[in-house]
C-alpha cells in the first residue's frame, strides 16, 4: 500500500523538530546551567544566546519566506540541517562569549531554515481537511525532542558540554541530510492530491461554516460558495472575486487585517513563557529550589511528555473546535504553569507546572500556523509566515532576556517570572479577539454602490 508523501513529510518534519528540540532548543537550558558555572558567565550574557536565536529569526524570516515561496521548501530544509549540525559543532569548541555567540548564531540560521517555519509550509500545501491533525503531528517532535533533554544533561555531566555538542552536531548530519530528503513538490507534480484524497467536487464551501465541518464545507481562506448551477448566472464580477478569493491572501492583504496582527501578538506572548522555561526553568530549579540538573532535566522531561500528551489532543480536537479559543485557553494554561514554577514549594508544585505548560504548549503550537493558513490562504503563505515571525520573535527575545535581568538585578526568578506569566493572559485576549477576516474582494463585491 502506497503512503500519501504528505504524510511521509509529516514524519520527516517531526524527525527534524525532535533534532533540533532534543539538542538545542530544549536543551539550552542545560547549556545555561554548565556554563554558568564553568565560563562565570552572567545570566543575562547567556540568555543573550537565546535572544540572538530569535532576533536571527525575526531578521531573516521574511527571506526565508521568499526563498521558500520561491524555490521550495526541500532546498532550504537541506540547507539548514548542515548549518545546524555545524553550527552544533563549532559551538563545542568555543572559547569566548564571541564565539559562543557566533556558533548560537550559525545554530539559529540553520534551525530557521531546516525547522517548523519551512516545514509547516510544506504541511500546509499537501493538507487542507487535515491540516491542522497533520500540524499538530509534526508537533509530536517538539515533544519527544524534550524527551532526550535529560540524555543530553547526562552526557554533559558525564563527558563535558563539549563534547556533547560535537557529537550533537555530527548526528545532526548523520541524520537530518537523509530525513530532508523527503520534501519535495508539490501534490500535482507528484500526481497525487491534497490530503490523498480524491479531487473535491465541484461544490465549494461557504465562509463561516462551523470549525468542525467536513472537506467540503470547512472554512478556508477565502472559500466561498459557488455550485455548478449558481455559477452559470453568477454575473463575471463576482465570479473574479471569488477565484481571487479562493487563492488566498497576498501579504500586503494579509497585513491589513486586524487578525494578522492580533494572532501575532499572541504568538508572540506565548512564546515569552516557552522562551523563558526552556532558557531558565532548569537553573530556577537549581539555583532558586535547590535541585541538581539531572533532576531539573526531569522535570522538563516530564514537561514534554505532557506536551506530547497536548499534541495527541490537538490532533483530536485540532479540527473539531474553534482553534482560537483553543488557543486562548492554552494560554491560560502556560499562565498558570509559570506560577507554579515560580512559586514551587514542593515537587508536586513543578509537576502540576510541568503538566499545565507542556500540555498548553502541545495543544497551542501547530495551532499557530494552522490559523494563518485557514485564515489567509496558501497563495503568499511563505511570505505570511515570515513576516508574522519578525513580530513574533519580539516575544521569543523579550522571555529569556526579562527573566535573566530580573535575575541578575533582584537575585531570584519570582518577579521575572510573575510579570511574564501576567503578560501571557494579553495574549489569551489577542487570540480571542482574532476573528477570521473576509477577504477584500468578496467585502468589496458584497459593498453597495
Amino acid at each position: 500500500m502506497k503512503i500519501f508523501q504528505g504524510w511521509k513529510m509529516v514524519g520527516a518534519g517531526a524527525a527534524l523538530q525532535v533534532l533540533q528540540g532534543g539538542l538545542m532548543q530544549q536543551s539550552y537550558g542545560a547549556y545555561v546551567a554548565v556554563l554558568s558555572d564553568e565560563r562565570d558567565w552572567s545570566k543575562t550574557e547567556l540568555s543573550g544566546g537565546a535572544a540572538l536565536m530569535s532576533l536571527e529569526t525575526a531578521i531573516i524570516g521574511p527571506l526565508v519566506g521568499w526563498l521558500v515561496d520561491r524555490f521550495g521548501e526541500g532546498p532550504v530544509i537541506r540547507a539548514g540541517v548542515v548549518l545546524f549540525g555545524l553550527g552544533l559543532i563549532a559551538l563545542g569548541m568555543v572559547d569566548s562569549l564571541a564565539a559562543f555567540y557566533s556558533a548560537i548564531a550559525v545554530c539559529a540560521v540553520g534551525m530557521t531554515l531546516c525547522g517548523y517555519f519551512p516545514v509547516n509550509v510544506a504541511i500546509i500545501h499537501w493538507f487542507e481537511r487535515y491540516r491542522a491533525r497533520a500540524l499538530s503531528a509534526v508537533g509530536l517532535g517538539v515533544g519527544f525532542g524534550g524527551v532526550l533533554v535529560p540524555l543530553v544533561a547526562g552526557v554533559m555531566q558525564a563527558f563535558g558540554w563539549r563534547v556533547t555538542a560535537i557529537a550533537s552536531g555530527v548526528l545532526v548530519l548523520l541524520v537530518g541530510l537523509p530525513i530532508s530528503r523527503v520534501f519535495r513538490g508539490r501534490p500535482q507534480e507528484l500526481a497525487e492530491h491534497v490530503d490523498g484524497l480524491p479531487p473535491p467536487s465541484e461544490t465549494l464551501a461557504a465562509p463561516g461554516a462551523p470549525a468542525g465541518a467536513s472537506a467540503s464545507s470547512a472554512p478556508t481562506a477565502g472559500t466561498v460558495a459557488l455550485s455548478a448551477g449558481s455559477a452559470a448566472g453568477a454575473d463575471e464580477h463576482a465570479l473574479s472575486a471569488a477565484e481571487q478569493a479562493k487563492r488566498g491572501f497576498t501579504l500586503h492583504e494579509a497585513m491589513r487585517t486586524r487578525a494578522f496582527w492580533l494572532l501575532a501578538i499572541g504568538h508572540g506572548a506565548a512564546l515569552l513563557i516557552v522562551g523563558a522555561v526552556n532558557v531558565h526553568a532548569i537553573t530556577h530549579m537549581k539555583e532558586g529550589l535547590g535541585y541538581s540538573v539531572n533532576l531539573a532535566s526531569l522535570v522538563i522531561m516530564l514537561m514534554t511528555i505532557a506536551q506530547i500528551g497536548g499534541v495527541l489532543f490537538g490532533i483530536w480536537i485540532g479540527d473539531r473546535f474553534v482553534k482560537r479559543r483553543v488557543a486562548a485557553l492554552a494560554m491560560v494554561g502556560h499562565f498558570l504553569g509559570l506560577i507554579m514554577l515560580t512559586y514551587a514549594n514542593g515537587f508536586a508544585m513543578l509537576v502540576a507546572f510541568a503538566v499545565l505548560h507542556g500540555v498548553a504548549w502541545g495543544v497551542r503550537g501547530p495551532f499557530m500556523q494552522a490559523m494563518r493558513a485557514d485564515y489567509f490562504g496558501r497563495r503568499s503563505i511563505g511570505m505570511i509566515l515570515g513576516v508574522s515571525a519578525v513580530v513574533v520573535a519580539i516575544g521569543q527575545v523579550a522571555g529569556p532576556l526579562v527573566a535573566g535581568v530580573f535575575v541578575d538585578l533582584m537575585g531570584d526568578y519570582r518577579l521575572g517570572f510573575t510579570v511574564l506569566a501576567l503578560v501571557s493572559l494579553g495574549g489569551a485576549w489577542a487570540f480571542i479577539a482574532a476573528v477570521q477576516p473576509v477577504h477584500p474582494a468578496l467585502r468589496a463585491h458584497s459593498t453597495p454602490a
